[in-house]
């Protein structure tokens, strides 16, 4: 048994955390020196992950099956994420995603995809970020894709509802960073879980050269969050090109609102 010599670091909540990109950040966190409470709909999975987890690294770990795509059971884990003055860390993990194109996606789908990308992330944020600004301290990773700013890859609704979070990740680090608060979006490429063939896409017909282990993908964003990233793209080996495309967009910001029409959009000179 290896137990955890850490400094305690409170407690990280991680969504999604039965499988994938999830399971991964609570094994790496727990052995960081977090208890964790884990969240996903298998009860039996996560207790099983809890045992695994609390034998390896002496954490606490507690399993919460909650399906956030359910208005009720969302607003119990709020509930419990607002009274919990331990909480640290928040992973907003839990997603899904198709690469289906839009006009053949069921309209119902795409709005559930909404609700568990989109919904469920921006209330379990607000559930937590009152209690970290009045502690002064805490930490929010929330998994966007790549997609959120290469929507033309992905089924459209997929990668809207990841621009989402990388905007509102944006504008979280620009309200809470000096409160001491830490803000990470975490920009995955094509990763290999079990998204592809939940998707109908079996991960074996992708490129090998573009899809990156799952292991590989959370040990590099959390390198990112320890260098304090407020965007991560482990894929993205030049981030020079991130870095021009932001500084490009923040140069814009002081033209984006006037009082008058730009030139080329003045209606043309009738006689």
């Amino acid at each position: 048994m290896t137990i955890a010599t850490q400094p305690h670091k409170g407690t990280a909540v991680i969504t999604g955390a039965s499988t994938g990109i999830g399971a991964i950040y609570a094994n790496r966190l727990a052995r960081m020196g977090y208890d964790l409470i884990i969240v996903a709909r298998n009860q039996n999975r996560l207790n099983q992950m809890a045992s695994h987890i609390t034998a390896d690294t002496a954490r606490n770990v507690e399993a919460v099956a909650a399906d956030l795509n359910d208005a009720q059971q969302l607003r119990a884990l709020e509930a419990k994420l607002r009274e919990d003055a331990s909480i640290t860390l928040l992973v907003n993990n839990a997603g899904v995603g198709t690469h289906t194109p839009l006009l053949s996606s069921d309209v119902d789908q795409m709005e559930a995809m909404i609700n568990l990308n989109v919904t469920a992330l921006t209330r379990l944020t607000y559930a937590v970020a009152p209690g970290f600004v009045a502690r002064g301290a805490g930490a929010i990773i929330n998994i966007s894709s790549i997609v959120g700013i290469a929507p033309e890859l992905l089924n459209g609704v997929y990668g809207g509802t990841k621009a989402f979070v990388l905007a509102f990740s944006q504008s979280l680090h620009h309200e809470l960073a000096d409160k001491g608060i830490q803000i990470q979006a975490v920009l995955p490429g094509a990763t290999a879980t079990p998204f592809w063939d939940n998707g109908g896409l079996p991960l074996e017909q992708l490129d090998k050269s573009i899809v990156m282990s799952a292991y590989d993908l959370v040990d590099a964003a959390l390198v990112g969050f320890a260098q304090g990233e407020l965007v991560t793209i482990p894929s993205l080996h030049n981030d020079a090109d991130w870095l021009a495309m932001e500084q490009r967009r923040q140069a814009m910001l002081p033209n984006l609102s006037s009082n008058v029409p730009a030139e080329r959009y003045r209606p043309a000179t009738t006689h």
